[in-house]
């Protein structure tokens, strides 16, 4: 298949020189009061502006949590309040922001909905607005499957507040620097993908034995690891030129931790962290910190070790004690790497994004036709067979276009470079573009701009096992990553360019 990839957004004003013939368009901010100079150049003051806000997206009780899709049960309880974390940036040139939600999971649909309301009350170009998911299990699905009226009420519930979050980040900008932090937290991240013993297997869905990996593999059949995993806590501080705490932007490589009753909504660690890092930065102060957490690329990763799959470890045991456990431990490693960030009071903006055809792997005749023999009709329950859930997946992914519109963005934030994949990506690739980026400093945030399902590479598709399964959760061709590796590093490398050093 050949590969299509389209630039469509580059900013900063200088950069236009330096890169010459692109096609690239500048993209003007809004200054005090939304006016403009001649020639569309923004009316901001001179010099680096951030502002950062919150805004509440709980939703009522009712709704289908992701936890409860296949108990087909409703959110009974609260245990904490799920957020949208806003993040606005500006150079006096250029702006960006950040949204980072404490869902599951966020359509393109819905993102690009969001993006637009953004952009109508900031002036934010909607490609210079990065949304992701943290991935809490705890918390409705933010994608239309059907679940009923109080579901599809809350997409348009979150939306608005995505954007509300967005407009108090911008009304807060002020003068701002920021720098860049790393702890290395290897103790919290696992691989959750376990290399069969030679002389073993299990069956698959397919009433297959050739998975040679497992998810959570048992114990007398798990060899060692399948892939690597990410150690790295990064963070984007941001600070008030007097030195005051305004934001930090975390990155982590680990998938939700769970630990949490069914029907509850939680934000998991990544709501634990915010909280915790707040109370250590800036619990008294007006306007208030914000901390944020972002989902690095973990999607074969987990806070289990190997070996104990179903036994949590003392220090974790109880409802809630696994995420406290994690999110007070990262925060409080970050606030003491906090204290020795080296700050840039000048830094560059310029954002970059484009769009890949992607294959879909749709089934063959002969899987289409066990499918057809193995589904069951009807609404789904939770009395379906591991079998028969596949079996409805297959006959979804007969239905889905051979080719499937992939969204990808990079922004630079002086010398850090943020990646954005709509993905559940596996650690190894999210390793890899952090080693080849030409930045200074990169992470990449998965679940971001939309939700494409899981993101194996050719090796672990070769493997088997969950993460592999076709389904619409696993849909895409097996060699996406490969593909999308080569754009992120490409983007990342236009978008460094397209600045000149602070």
């Amino acid at each position: 298949m050949k590969r299509r990839a389209f630039i469509t957004t580059v900013v900063s004003g200088a950069a236009l020189t330096a890169l010459g013939s692109m096609n690239l368009i500048a993209a003007p901010t809004k200054g005090k009061g939304g006016k403009r100079s001649k020639g569309g150049q923004p009316a901001t003051p001179a010099g680096f502006r951030a502002g950062a806000a919150t805004s509440n997206i709980t939703p009522a009780l009712g709704v289908v949590l992701d936890g409860t899709i296949m108990q087909i049960g409703p959110a009974k309880h609260v245990h904490d309040e799920l957020h949208a974390r806003c993040l606005a940036l500006d150079d006096g040139a250029t702006r960006v922001a950040f949204v980072i939600c404490d869902t599951t999971m966020i359509s393109r649909e819905l993102v690009d909905r969001a993006r637009q309301l953004i952009s109508q009350t900031t002036g934010i170009p909607p490609s210079h607005i990065l949304i992701s998911a943290t991935h809490t299990h705890s918390s409705p699905r933010l994608i239309d499957l059907g679940l009923g009226e109080a579901n599809r009420r809350y997409e348009d519930f979150a939306v608005q507040r995505m954007a509300d979050g967005v407009q108090r980040a911008v009304n807060s900008l002020a003068p701002a620097r920021v720098g860049w932090g790393s702890v290395q937290k290897p103790e919290h991240v696992h691989n959750r993908r376990w290399l069969l013993k030679p002389d073993h297997s299990l069956v698959n869905p397919f009433g297959e034995k050739t998975d040679r990996a497992w998810m959570y593999a048992p114990k007398e059949v798990a060899l060692e690891p399948a892939g690597p995993v990410d150690p790295e806590v990064a963070f984007l501080a941001v600070q008030h030129t007097e030195g005051r705490p305004l934001a930090v932007l975390a990155n982590c490589a680990l998938h939700y931790v769970g630990g949490i009753p069914a029907g509850t909504i939680s934000a998991d660690y990544f709501g634990v962290f915010c909280r915790r890092l707040e109370e250590l930065l800036g619990a008294t102060q007006d306007p208030p910190f914000v901390a944020m957490m972002s989902n690095g690329t973990c999607g074969d990763v987990s806070n289990k070790r190997m070996g104990d799959a179903g036994e949590p470890r003392p220090a974790l045991s109880g409802p809630y004690g696994k995420m406290r456990f994690v999110g007070h431990d990262v925060a409080e490693a970050v606030a003491a790497a906090f204290k020795s960030v080296q700050y840039q009071d000048r830094p560059t903006l310029a954002a970059v994004e484009s769009e890949l055809s992607l294959g879909v792997r749709r089934p063959d005749a002969a899987r289409l036709e066990w499918a057809k023999k193995t589904a069951v009709p009807g609404p789904a329950t939770n009395k379906l067979t591991r079998p028969q859930i596949y079996a409805r997946e297959v006959l979804h992914l007969a239905e889905m276009p051979p080719q499937e519109p992939f969204r990808l963005q990079s922004i630079r934030i002086g010398d850090i470079a943020v990646g954005a994949i709509p993905c559940e990506v596996f650690a190894e690739t999210g390793l890899a573009i952090k080693k080849q980026s030409t930045a200074r400093h990169t992470f990449v945030i998965e679940l971001a701009n939309g939700f494409h399902g899981y993101l194996p590479t050719p090796r672990q598709h070769e493997l088997g096992g969950y993460e592999t399964w076709p389904a619409r959760s696993s849909h895409l061709e097996v060699a996406a990553s490969d593909k999308i590796q080569a754009e992120m590093l490409r983007l990342l490398g236009r978008v460094i360019g397209a600045a000149s050093a602070p």
